[in-house]
Order: structure tokens, then C-alpha cells, then sequence
């Protein structure tokens, strides 16, 4: 009996040391965008394990699909909104938000959005180089947001100019910024590369996020290299935990 209590103690011990260790653990939260067009990608990026979100599309083909296997895996889901960007060429995809969209335009936009990825928990960008830039559309959108709370916001961040955080922050609007594109450059040395260089933001920041894509090269990587990182000091985690108020 002594030698059982002590097993417990010691046990009791190790449990309360992992907490705070596990708090310190660097955090790596993974999203996959462009969900909805092509179902066999789409099925094999929700089917990638842990916690990675999905990003879906509004209005594809395989939207309400992907968005039914997502919810039955337990995966978080996002709506990736069409946004307005630079130099995209040719029209914003069906739903997305443009300049020329007056308050009542976008509000109509973002509702019918919501209810083609019913379960979305957040919003992320799709492109939107372009409208992100604009501090008026980003009001609006970040207020609409908020008055759907617990709904929040993460920044895609396809450009440097983008005011979004700002304004998320200045509306007390939950959001997070995209730190790493996995796949820019859809090669397999880079991909790779892009991967290293998101677990070194992680150990610097204590987290970081990255958006990648249903490609070949992606998902390959994503199915060799996930099943590892606790292994070598990482906590895969769903990216509403790392949204700040």
C-alpha cells in the first residue's frame, strides 16, 4: 500500500509539472484555403490529422459537401470570403465583397456567404489585396462580424497594406494574422522550407499560423509531417485558440 501512494504522488507530481510545460509548448495552428471546387482534394485536406481548419468557399460546386464532412470530422470550419484584390484578373468569385458595394450590398453579401458555410466559426479572406487595404469596407465588415459574435476574423494578409487587424482590434473584434504561405511557390523543397520556417516563428512568437492549399504537394507534406510535431516540442492546435480579443 506505502509503495502504491508513493506511485501516486509521483504521478500526481509529473501531472502538475506538465501543465506549465505544456502552456509553454510553441503552438502551430494550420489552415486549408480554397475548399469547394475540387471534392477529392477537399475530403483529403479534411481528413489530414489534428485540428486543421477548413477554409471553404461559398459558392463552389462541392461547398455544402466539403462543409457537411468537415463538421462530421470535427474539424473547425471557416468561411473564406471572395474579397476584391489588386491584380487579380477577371471578376470577384460569386458572394465576394467589392469596392463599389455600398453597407447594405455587403451586409446582403456576407448574410447569403454565412448560410451557404452554415457551421463557419470564423471569416478568413480570399485574396483581397485590394479591399483590405480600405479602413471604410474593413468598418463594416468588422462591426458586422462582431454583431455575430462568437463569430472572428483571420487576417489572409495578402498584402502588407491590409488594415485589417487594426481596425478588428479597434472594434473588439477577435482576429489573428496569417504569419506563413506553405505553398506560394507549390514545390516541394519550398513547401518544406515554408514548413521549417513556420515551427521557427512558433518557438520565436510562442505561436504561429499558415494557410496552405489543396495541392498535391501540400497535403503530401501536411500527412508526412504533422503525425511529428509534438514529437519534436510543437502543440497543433485549432486556430480559435489563437484569436485575441
Amino acid at each position: 500500500m506505502r509503495v502504491l501512494l508513493r506511485l501516486v504522488t509521483l504521478l500526481a507530481g509529473v501531472l502538475c509539472l506538465a501543465g506549465p510545460l505544456m502552456a509553454g509548448v510553441p503552438r502551430i495552428a494550420i489552415i486549408i484555403d480554397d475548399l469547394g471546387y475540387q471534392r477529392a482534394a477537399g475530403e483529403r485536406a479534411i481528413a489530414l490529422p489534428g485540428p486543421i481548419a477548413c477554409a471553404i468557399l461559398p459558392n463552389a460546386p462541392s461547398t455544402r459537401a466539403l462543409a457537411a464532412r468537415a463538421r462530421s470530422s470535427g474539424k473547425e470550419i471557416l468561411l473564406h470570403l471572395p474579397m476584391q484584390a489588386v491584380n487579380h484578373s477577371g471578376p470577384t468569385e460569386a458572394g465576394g465583397l467589392t469596392l463599389d458595394m455600398s453597407r447594405r450590398d455587403l451586409v446582403a453579401s456576407l448574410d447569403a456567404a454565412l448560410l451557404a458555410v452554415p457551421d463557419a466559426i470564423g471569416v478568413n479572406n480570399h485574396r483581397g489585396s485590394l479591399l483590405t487595404r480600405h479602413p471604410g469596407h474593413m468598418l463594416w465588415l468588422m462591426q458586422e462580424i462582431r454583431a455575430r459574435r462568437p463569430l472572428f476574423f483571420v487576417d489572409s494578409y495578402t498584402t502588407h497594406e491590409s488594415v485589417a487587424m487594426k481596425i478588428a482590434g479597434e472594434e473588439g473584434v477577435r482576429a489573428v494574422r496569417r504569419d506563413v504561405f506553405l505553398d506560394s511557390d507549390p514545390t516541394p523543397e519550398r513547401v518544406r522550407g515554408e514548413f521549417e520556417r513556420l515551427k521557427g516563428l512558433a518557438r520565436k512568437q510562442g505561436y504561429a499560423v499558415a494557410i496552405g492549399h489543396p495541392y498535391d504537394v501540400t497535403l503530401s507534406l501536411l500527412e508526412e509531417l504533422l503525425p511529428g510535431l509534438l514529437a519534436e516540442g510543437f502543440e497543433l492546435v485549432p486556430i480559435s485558440e489563437l484569436v485575441a480579443n
